[in-house]
């Protein structure tokens, strides 16, 4: 066989083997769940598509995933922004899987005393970053034939506590959208599910609710002897999207052994030291 003959069979099945690997997008991967769900959905075998705002974050975590031989591309996008989201899903050639995880809280203040912006600001990301994505990607998660869309909650959105009213209503919020639109497609080949963490330890979900307090943030944790951690989660909607096409895991509530409810966590006595 001649020598351009055999190439030309090597690239042919190179572009069948990457025309065949399903590709899944994941949102606010600059860090935290986003970025571990990346990670590990790379490790499964996905092509991976990493958004979130910050650049300089999705480009690194890019570069490592592709430097461990995965493929990994990062496109900046801030999911509040609908022409951006449609012209990001515009400009793919498939989608198999939307993990829709951008979100976050936003402050502790009573229902009293909550800032309106920052209700605002909340719903925006964690409710319609999710509508926008997934109207804007359903098209391609059809064609795909066995399309998934996941929606990463948290428990503020099954039951709320003080001073977490504005979160648990933007996570209901999320909630109720994954919930309905298992009910609308429930004739297409896409299935819908809904992942709700607990209590998960990250390096930035509670140093931006508490707007860079670190002593504040790090109380959360106090006495906590295993919170959740990033990996925790990504595993868990790993195995959620990697079961097979007809498996459908509706709604999977994960918290660590030292939380029985959002407000009933055993913590373990913690020597202060004086000043």
């Amino acid at each position: 066989m001649g020598g351009s003959l055999r190439r030309g069979l090597f690239s042919a099945t190179q572009e069948a083997l990457v025309s065949s690997t399903p590709l899944a997008v994941v949102t606010g991967a600059s860090s935290g769940i986003g970025a571990a769900t990346a990670r590990r959905l790379a490790a499964e075998g996905y092509e991976v598509v990493l958004t979130a705002r910050r650049r300089d974050r999705i480009e690194a975590l890019a570069r490592e995933l592709r430097d461990a031989g995965r493929r990994a591309e990062a496109r900046p996008l801030d999911v509040t922004d609908r022409a951006a989201v449609d012209a990001f899903a515009a400009s793919l050639e498939r989608c198999d899987v939307l993990v829709n995880n951008a979100g976050g809280a936003i402050g502790l203040e009573p229902v009293a005393e909550g800032d309106p912006a920052d209700w605002r600001a909340m719903y925006e990301v964690n409710v319609l970053g999710v509508l926008h994505l997934t109207q804007a990607l359903l098209p391609a998660l059809i064609a795909s034939g066995a399309g998934t869309v996941l929606v990463v909650t948290s428990t503020a959105g099954h039951g709320t506590y003080e001073g977490g009213g504005g979160y648990a209503a933007a996570k209901h919020g999320a909630h109720v959208l994954a919930r309905t639109l298992r009910l609308e497609i429930v004739d297409r080949p896409v299935r819908v599910i809904e992942v709700a963490p607990g209590m998960v330890r990250t390096e930035e979900f509670s140093l931006t609710r508490f707007r860079g307090d670190a002593e504040r943030a790090a109380r959360v944790y106090e006495g906590v002897a295993e919170p959740l951690t990033a990996d925790d989660v990504a595993d868990t909607i790993a195995w959620a999207v990697t079961r097979p096409p007809h498996v459908n895991v509706d709604l999977l509530v994960l918290r660590p052994r030292a939380q029985a409810s959002n407000s009933k966590v055993h913590r373990e006595p913690v020597e202060r030291r004086e000043s």
